[in-house]
């Protein structure tokens, strides 16, 4: 019997100090605001002012996070201005490793996080960098990006439209091309592929009627979509005349889609400073909430 009851307690010690059962990947928002963030440089408008004084009303800007928790395993969208405090979030202080960042365009809040992995900070060792062609290009011919190459603090990795990648044996990505005011590089949106879901991620695109594709039959044809919304509205910025920076309103967007089954799985991300929805209980918020949208959040994680 002592032996019995030996080999029980020594099994159970075995199970209880074991690792914890399978656990799914999942995306985590990194940063939800538009390339400035908020509150926005030079701005001292009612929509920032109130933010200067108190760290905590400060968002950083777009990007997500994916995580395997399994393999301890993280990539990242977009390299900010916020990509030191990103980064440390993303890897909880280094303890887990960041495999990779994967690029969507060459507008400043999208990839000059990239400056981090140089010499004068991290001195980072060949981290796969994931660009289109012609974005790679700009960062090879391009101080002071080529210096990361030169250096071998990044290694560029070449994206093709709708080829997928596949980051391990549960999670993938697909890049897609969408239309965009491309200066200097391609623009792409991404679809992420866990176990269980995929997620569509778009946060800079213009109207949806430049797009080649059927934006309704994507976001229906998967399990959550993030989606431009930089802008709730025509007429937010006074004096600014809004088809220069074309994109797709909030409003436009919930017209657009309110026929889809699940708007619940509809989230808006890439917020200007200006966009009233960032303002908590304010008409606009309520509109997209009340018809049953969502709007990012930092931290919030959603499995794959």
């Amino acid at each position: 019997m002592k032996r019995i009851l030996s080999i029980l307690l020594f099994v159970l010690l075995i199970i209880g100090c074991s690792k914890p059962p399978y656990k799914d990947p999942y995306i985590v928002f990194l940063g939800i605001a538009q390339d400035g963030g908020v509150p926005h440089a030079g701005c001292s408008k009612s929509c920032c002012d109130n933010r200067w004084a108190d760290p905590k009303k400060h968002l950083m800007v777009s990007s997500l996070g994916i995580v395997d928790p399994n393999s301890n395993e993280v990539w990242m969208i977009d390299a900010t201005p916020d990509f030191p405090e990103q980064f440390r979030v993303l890897t909880e202080n280094n303890l887990k490793k960041l495999k990779g960042v994967f690029l969507t365009h060459a507008h400043i809040g999208h990839y000059t996080g990239l400056m981090h992995l140089g010499r004068e900070v991290m001195g980072s060792k060949s981290v796969p960098v994931y660009a289109m062609p012609k974005m790679g290009k700009y960062l090879r011919k391009n101080g002071p990006w080529s210096q990361l190459v030169a250096l071998k603090n990044i290694s560029i990795k070449k994206l093709k439209d709708e080829k997928t990648i596949e980051l391990n044996n549960r999670v993938s990505l697909t890049p897609f091309l969408v239309p965009h005011r491309d200066e200097f590089s391609e623009t792409v949106g991404y679809k992420i592929q866990g176990p269980n879901k995929s997620i569509i991620f778009i946060p800079d695109i213009d109207k949806w009627d430049k797009f080649d594709k059927d934006i309704v039959k994507i976001v229906s044809d998967n399990d959550i979509a993030i989606l431009d919304g930089s802008f709730y509205q025509n007429g937010e910025i006074p004096g600014r005349d809004m088809s220069e920076i074309p994109h797709p309103f909030i409003t436009e967007s919930i017209d657009l889609m309110k026929s889809i089954s699940d708007i619940s799985d509809i989230f808006f991300i890439h917020l200007n400073h200006t966009n009233p929805a960032l303002i908590e209980n304010s008409d606009a918020q309520k509109q997209i909430l009340d018809s049953g949208f969502n709007i990012a959040e930092f931290g919030k994680m959603i499995s794959l």
